[in-house]
């Protein structure tokens, strides 16, 4: 069985229309690596700190996929933020600059771990104060990366992608797709 170790809806959604049968067992806390780390370090630690976290409450046959996905900009983590005034810095930042995006992975089953990260870059037109302001007040920024999501009012944010849209979405489904069937092939032979 596949268990997801996150609540994010987006992730929920992308393994639906993957086809792939799994539940849902968040992690319990947010974990954050400590250290002088790269941002895909970063990302891939934080998504196996996850996935080791929920591995250990079910049996080892079942495959665990933890993620993590994190805003870097100008050599600074933007993760999610904490109010609304948090929000609105981050946006601000975002507004007219092209960042990037990481989702880190891991897979654990049976003691073994596989792990991985894509970087997609996304470029953001400038933001007027009152576009940010009744994006925030929507709700909608609160429980993302960078306070925005692509794939919902943020969408009229984003000027260019270079690279997979839905790592930016919170999960690159088909490189954990192609990840999760090779581990299904392997318990097969």
């Amino acid at each position: 069985m596949l268990i997801l170790a996150s609540a994010s809806p987006r992730r929920k959604t992308l393994l639906e229309n993957s086809g792939l049968d799994f539940i849902i067992y968040p992690a319990e806390r947010e974990i954050n690596p400590v250290g002088s780390l790269s941002p895909e370090e970063y990302a891939v630690e934080s998504a196996y700190a996850k996935a080791l976290e929920v591995a250990a409450k079910f049996d080892t046959t079942n495959i665990v996929l933890g993620a993590d996905t994190i805003v870097y900009l100008d050599g600074e983590i933007i993760g999610k933020p904490k109010d609304k005034a948090d929000a609105y810095g981050m946006l601000k930042k975002l507004s007219g600059n092209t960042h990037r995006v990481y989702t880190g992975y891991a897979l654990v089953k049976d003691g073994k771990i596989t792990k991985g990260c894509e970087v997609t870059k996304v470029t953001f037109r400038v933001l007027e104060d009152d576009e940010i302001y009744a994006y925030i007040d929507s709700g909608e920024p609160m429980d993302k990366a960078g306070a925005y999501g692509v794939q919902e009012r943020g969408c009229v944010f984003v000027k260019a992608i270079d690279g997979d849209f839905y790592n930016v979405m919170g999960l690159p489904i088909c490189s954990v797709y192609t990840e999760i069937r090779s581990i299904l092939r392997e318990n097969k032979t």
